[in-house]
C-alpha cells in the first residue's frame, strides 16, 4: 500500500506540476479569512467575494472593528454569513489582541482562533507560512479512503495515518495534488475513471466511468477547457482565470 500511495504521488505530481490553494490571498491574513469563508462553498464564490472584503478591511484591526451587518451583507454569496461573520471579527479581534496584529505561524495559535480547526490552520502554515501539513477536506478524505491509503473516517486520524506514509517535506503539495484531482477528475458521484492517470494504481478503479470518451466529458476546469477558480492564479497555471463576480 505504501509503495502504491507513493507511485500514485508521484503521478500526480506530473499531472498536476501547477497544483496550487485555489484561494486567491495576497498575505497570511487574507489567506485565513479566505479558508474560513470556504467552509459550505466553493473556492470559486470565495474569490469572488474577497476582493470587495479585503477593499473594505484591508488589516485585522479593520475587520475587528467592522460592523457585523455591513460585513454579513459582503459575505452573504458564501452562506451561513452570520456564523461567518462572527468567526471573521472573532478571529480578527483576536489578532488584533493576543498577537500584535499579525497570525500566528504555530498550529497550537492558530486553532485558538475563532472559526478555526486543524484544517484552515494546515491551509494557512502551509502556504502562508511553509510549514508542511496535511488538508483533509472533504476530498481528500474520500479520495484517500476510495486508495485505501486508510479505514478512518475522522479528519485527525486521516491526517496522522496518511502522514505516516509520505515524508513530511511532502504534506503540503501532497494535499494540493489530491484536492486538486478530486475536483477535476476523481468525482465524489461520478469519477471520471477512464481518464484517471492513476487509474492502474486504484483499487477502486470501475466505480466511476470507464470508457475512456465518456469519462473525459466528465473532466472540470482546465482539464475541460474552463477557467480554474482563481480569479488571479499563479503564472504556471494552464487554464483560464476564473471571472469575477457581477456586478
Amino acid at each position: 500500500m505504501v509503495r502504491r500511495a507513493r507511485k500514485t504521488n508521484r503521478v500526480l505530481a506530473e499531472v498536476f506540476s501547477y497544483a496550487h490553494p485555489e484561494l486567491d490571498f495576497e498575505n497570511p491574513f487574507e489567506l485565513l479569512v479566505a479558508t474560513v469563508l470556504s467552509a459550505q462553498t466553493t473556492d470559486l464564490r470565495v474569490n469572488q467575494t474577497t476582493p470587495r472584503l479585503f477593499a473594505a478591511y484591508p488589516t485585522p484591526e479593520d475587520l475587528a472593528a467592522a460592523d457585523p451587518a455591513a460585513v454579513e451583507e459582503i459575505i452573504r454569496p458564501t452562506g451561513f454569513f452570520r456564523s461567518k461573520t462572527k468567526s471573521l471579527i472573532g478571529l480578527s479581534a483576536a489578532l488584533r489582541d493576543d498577537f500584535g496584529g499579525e497570525v500566528p505561524g504555530r498550529l497550537d495559535d492558530l486553532v485558538r482562533l475563532p472559526g478555526v480547526g486543524r484544517k484552515t490552520a494546515h491551509v494557512v502554515l502551509g502556504n502562508a507560512f511553509g510549514r508542511p501539513g496535511i488538508t483533509v477536506d472533504t476530498h481528500f478524505q474520500r479520495l484517500v479512503r476510495r486508495w485505501k491509503w486508510t479505514e478512518e473516517t475522522e479528519p485527525e486520524k486521516i491526517e496522522a495515518a496518511v502522514g505516516e506514509i509520505f515524508p513530511k517535506k511532502e504534506w503540503t503539495m501532497l494535499s494540493h495534488r489530491v484536492i486538486f484531482h478530486g475536483r477535476r477528475i476523481c468525482h465524489s458521484r461520478k469519477p471520471a475513471c477512464g481518464a484517471c492517470p492513476v487509474a492502474h494504481l486504484c483499487p477502486s478503479y470501475g466505480e466511476g466511468e470507464t470508457d475512456p470518451e465518456k469519462a473525459k466529458r466528465l473532466l472540470k476546469y482546465e482539464l475541460a477547457g474552463q477557467p480554474g477558480q482563481r480569479l488571479r492564479p499563479p503564472a504556471d497555471f494552464p487554464g483560464k482565470p476564473a471571472p469575477a463576480a457581477a456586478p
